[in-house]
């Protein structure tokens, strides 16, 4: 049987996604919320807005109508900014499909609920838990529309769908695992944009690789430990969810999070930083505050998180951020029973 997906948003990553769908030979429609948008992808094949200069396939469509492309899509893919999902779930929850399976992109923690992105989706879309998927890992949005090979993860808790979404979104450059741990897969998601933030500060401000590999690693150290207290299993973090998104988040000039990061750090203001990811959202700035949040809920420690909250949010400065992680008290880097 025919599959047909939809991909909700055309922004970078919704754009390079649904190329990856149809080059697997999977029939897929790309939803863009400005008709002006889609009547251009349909004319010219490509994404002017967000992906300059990749070629689409033509047999990629995008329409602004929601009636024509929710209703009959058995994969629906979730590609809009994890603090707008909710909103635009109300609108697009009558068109929903019967046994759809919505796949959630997006990275991050909603901010008045502490919800992950699987829990909004099963809450306004009402959606059992069963047809809910997140794809994540490694992906940057340009890379991954050029083509070049990339591996991901798939995590959804009925394991057959999970294998039917790998099979949709397999191709020769872009390869998909499977795994059932969705809550570790998310929390790697959310969290790797906050150190991507931290990674990029110190850049800007000009420290080396041994600083940034620090971070990353500490980095690692608290997505690990939220996880764990939320029921996230550490080998998905130790895999492409955690630190493989992590690396290529927090290594990146192509990520939006570091580059953002790496403007605060050489001194510009938030709106500066803004202007320099082309007006896109760095999802790291809002997530720091519901992952700090999250953490600080299940009593966890995440110093890096609460050191970028206080450069985003509370007017520290990324100097002050330093100085008051080199200043903490010293002790083992691991805890044994």
């Amino acid at each position: 049987m025919d599959v047909r997906a939809v991909v909700m948003g055309a922004g970078s990553w919704g754009t390079a996604t649904a190329k990856v769908l149809v080059d697997a030979g999977t029939d897929t429609v790309l939803w863009a919320r400005r008709p002006e948008l889609a009547e251009t992808i349909n004319a010219e094949h490509t994404n002017p807005d967000y992906l300059t200069g990749i070629a689409l396939p033509e047999q990629l469509r995008a329409s602004s109508d929601l009636e024509e492309v929710l209703p009959d899509a058995d994969i629906v893919v979730c590609a809009v900014p994890s603090q707008s999902l909710r909103d635009n779930l109300t609108a697009w929850r009558p068109q929903l499909g019967s046994d759809a399976t919505l796949v959630s992109l997006a990275k991050g923690i909603e901010t008045h609920s502490l919800m992950r992105m699987s829990e909004v989706i099963a809450e306004v879309g009402e959606v059992s838990e069963d047809r809910i998927a997140v794809l994540t890992g490694p992906n940057l949005a340009r890379e991954i529309a050029e083509g070049q090979p990339a591996a991901t993860v798939i995590a959804c808790r009925d394991e057959q769908r999970a294998e039917a979404l790998q099979s949709a979104f397999n191709t020769g450059y872009f390869r998909p695992y499977t795994n059932t741990d969705v809550v570790g897969c998310e929390i790697g998601g959310a969290v790797k944009n906050v150190i991507a933030l931290a990674c990029g500060m110190a850049s800007g401000v000009g420290f080396g690789q041994n600083t940034l590999a620090t971070i990353i690693t500490r980095g690692l150290a608290e997505t690990i430990r939220l996880g764990v207290a939320v029921g996230a299993h550490i080998e998905t973090l130790a895999g492409l969810a955690g630190i493989g998104d992590l690396v290529a988040t927090c290594s990146s000039p192509l990520s939006r999070n570091r580059t953002f990061g790496a403007r605060l750090g050489e001194g510009a203001t938030m709106e500066q930083a803004q202007a320099a990811t082309n007006g896109q959202v760095a999802e790291g700035v809002k997530s720091c505050t519901s992952v700090r949040a999250l953490a600080e809920r299940h009593e966890v420690s995440m110093p890096l998180t609460d050191a970028v909250h206080g450069v985003c949010h509370s007017g520290m400065s990324v100097a002050d951020a330093v100085a008051s992680l080199l200043g903490r008290t010293t002790k083992p880097e691991v805890y044994r029973d």
